[in-house]
């Protein structure tokens, strides 16, 4: 029997380095688990403003994952910028903060701005990473029952 190429989520922040990461990584694990087909991956609309960040992936979302028993060893990827071909293959497209990516995006890529499913989790100044990554882990176990749920 062939099995169907996944279906695939965009997760979107804006740097690519700590909520879409934590995001994607979170949601394919527990789509693994569930035996769903789907594939998650992330980007950043606006990478070139997380200069400062340090490595390819937050301290946060790693700790994070860790705490969930999800990761063990530190992504090598470094955060990667979103580009029309992402929009294209994507089935569903998540942006993590409407207040913050909605203006980016409609700025960048207003042809997909409203595309977007918008969640509103907020960054690292404005929540702390406890509270921020119980909402996004949430928001993915709620998105993964409603994909699972049968049409």
């Amino acid at each position: 029997m062939v099995s169907s190429p996944p279906q695939t989520l965009l997760f979107l922040c804006t740097g690519n380095y700590y909520r879409s990461r934590f995001a994607e990584i979170l949601f394919n694990t527990l789509a693994h688990r569930a035996r769903l087909n789907w594939w998650a991956y992330s980007r950043g609309i606006a990478t070139e403003l997380g200069l400062h960040n340090p490595g390819p992936i937050s301290a946060h979302a790693m700790a994070g994952l860790r705490s969930r028993g999800i990761l063990n060893s530190v992504p090598r990827r470094f955060p990667l910028q979103v580009l029309h071909m992402d929009f294209r293959q994507a089935d569903l497209v998540v942006a993590l903060k409407e207040e913050e990516h909605r203006p980016l995006l409609e700025a960048r890529f207003p042809l997909w701005a409203q595309r977007v499913h918008y969640w509103h989790i907020h960054d690292l100044e404005d929540a702390p990473p406890q509270l921020a990554l119980a909402e996004i882990e949430e928001q993915v176990v709620a998105l993964l029952q409603h994909l699972s749920a049968p049409a």
